[in-house]
């Protein structure tokens, strides 16, 4: 059986669509499944099961990618065709059966959105397949930063402090300075060491964070792993804490008790997904942030009505809720 399976170009969708694949490849184990996916997101499904193919699809100008897509896969007929992107592809496509995404509701998760395309409730959670180079990678990394490494999970605290757009960025100090309590001798993590992820151009906003902790409790992953070994460390982490991000969601997929800091984006639809996840919100509601200055590019934090003590306080909730379950 031959499965299309085209879905996001932005790493946090592509880990969403994570749990319907594994939907696919556990309901037709003989499949050969293909996965398209933009150049970011593509090396999550390196190792995912039944997958034979993955196609990097960079966006083009007038949408030329599509083209390229459709050249690539034309020449077959498959038997399924799943596109979460919505676009005409699937129709033009050879292809038995055809799930194409609908128009998002914004109240509706974007794990349940896609879930009813096959009709699946509970939808299945995402997930993600490390193989064993990137376990290995992350093993090394942190025996690198000088981290003991017993048989028990050693004390990881992973911090993403950056975000795509600077509206749902929590501030730099302000990420630092809730590290500082969290890892002190009476905080929640005492002395633990802080794994800090971001992209190399990120390393501004991540540079407060980096500059408050101590070197020999900082392991500095930002612009130097790529998104798999860093879901093998994250695995190693007691807890992820960030903003709404693709490294919140893979936090999330990998089982790490995960919480999101929101603002501006809608947690209806991106709150993190599973059982050891939680989400710690601004004061001021996000209709009222998009006012008529407001520039996606240019306008500054939307995050200022959250302050330091109550994402302290979710982590704290959130860690004990978590134990609670381990124990």
């Amino acid at each position: 059986m031959d499965i299309l399976f085209v879905t996001a170009t932005r790493i946090g969708d592509a880990v969403l669509s994570t749990g319907l694949l594994g939907y696919l490849a556990d309901r037709y184990p003989e499949a050969k499944i293909t996965v398209a996916a933009g150049p970011d997101a593509a090396p999550l499904f390196q190792y995912a099961p039944r997958v034979v193919r993955v196609i990097s699809m960079r966006k083009r100008a007038a949408s030329l990618h599509w083209l390229e897509l459709y050249v690539k896969v034309a020449g077959q007929a498959w038997d399924l065709v799943v596109d979460l992107r919505g676009s005409a592809l699937a129709w033009l496509l050879w292809a038995r059966e055809r799930k194409v995404i609908d128009k998002a509701d914004p109240g509706l998760h974007q794990v349940r959105q896609l879930g009813r395309l096959f009709r699946l409730d509970p939808p299945p959670s995402p997930q993600l397949w490390l193989g064993p180079e990137p376990t290995v990678a992350a093993e090394r990394l942190i025996a690198a930063s000088a981290v003991p490494l017993p048989a028990e999970l050693p004390p990881l605290l992973a911090i993403g402090p950056a975000a795509n757009w600077r509206g749902k960025q929590w501030r730099g100090e302000r990420f630092a300075e809730l590290a500082v309590r969290l890892t002190a001798s009476s905080g929640l993590f005492p002395g633990a060491t802080v794994v800090v992820l971001a992209a190399e151009h990120e390393r501004p906003q991540a540079q407060p964070l980096l500059a408050a902790i101590p070197s020999a409790r900082l392991i500095d992953l930002v612009g130097r792993t790529d998104l798999l070994t860093a879901a093998a460390v994250l695995k190693r982490c007691r807890m992820f804490i960030g903003n709404d991000t693709g490294v919140m969601h893979i936090a999330a997929a990998i089982g790490t008790p995960t919480l999101g800091l929101f603002g501006p984006s809608p947690i209806a639809r991106y709150a993190p997904w599973g059982l050891d996840t939680a989400v710690v919100r601004t004061a001021d509601a996000p209709e009222t942030m998009f006012g008529p200055g407001f520039n996606h590019l240019t306008t500054d934090t939307l995050m200022d009505s959250l302050p330091v003590a109550a994402v302290e306080a979710a982590a704290q909730r959130l860690w004990s809720r978590a134990a609670s379950k381990a124990a």
